[in-house]
């Protein structure tokens, strides 16, 4: 994907984002049906992927 407009690159990201939403989404719609996970099970494995995340990503953008 060639980016040559500032106004390209937070449509991207944007589009990113709501892409791995949808994903986690469903992921965490299928956790709880199928094998009835608590929701504070799917709360804290959610919280552990987003620290991490954060962890890793971070450094990455400053």
């Amino acid at each position: 994907m060639i980016i040559n407009n500032s106004f390209e690159i937070p449509a991207a990201i944007i589009g990113f984002i709501s892409l791995a939403v949808v994903l986690v989404g469903a992921l965490l719609f299928v956790m709880r049906v199928r094998h009835k996970y608590h929701p504070s099970l799917i709360g804290a494995l959610v919280g552990a992927v987003l620290c991490f995340l954060l962890l890793e990503a971070l450094p990455a953008l400053t």
